[in-house]
């Protein structure tokens, strides 16, 4: 396997590797959503160098607008991604439903992002309920009753 996270990427391949137009990822970079780490544009005739990790965004942004996700709100998202998760936003993990997404966070805490952080929820793990359930079923069930030992009565007493 190729170790591709020290190769820089033009502008041109960055595009085409993540599936958006030229056009897309210059508005992107213009507009600050995700600038080139290796090599940002300088003036006319400058070439823009993309890094594996803007890659790696770049395509995380993709997935939100192809989920429905409005570019503003994709901003908000990525912003609060970029805030909350540090480097690396693709150890994300996130739920999109129509024009939401929900950030799942380790112990299962959800976080709206199109609200940016607003309307916390938890996570109930099911296989959790389970085990708490069984044990407790065990904790509560009486202990089965000793069986004594019956003597037979002689007859003829």
């Amino acid at each position: 396997m190729v170790d591709r996270t020290s190769e820089g990427f033009s502008g041109a391949k960055a595009a085409e590797i993540v599936g958006i137009t030229y056009r897309q990822l210059d508005y992107w970079a213009r507009t600050d959503l995700v600038r080139p780490s290796l090599e940002d544009a300088k003036g006319s005739g400058s070439r823009r160098r993309y890094s594996y990790r803007d890659l790696l965004e770049l395509k995380v942004i993709k997935s939100l607008l192809d989920a429905g996700i409005k570019l503003e709100s994709v901003r908000e998202v990525f912003s609060y991604l970029q805030e909350n998760l540090g480097e690396d936003v693709t150890t994300a993990n996130l739920v999109i439903q129509g024009n939401q997404a929900v950030l799942v966070r380790d112990g299962g805490e959800l976080i709206d992002l199109v609200r940016q952080g607003q309307g916390v929820l938890n996570v109930l793990a099911l296989a959790g309920v389970v085990e708490d359930v069984d044990a407790r079923i065990v904790e509560l069930r009486p202990a089965a009753p000793e069986v004594a030992t019956v003597t037979p009565l002689a007859s003829g007493h």
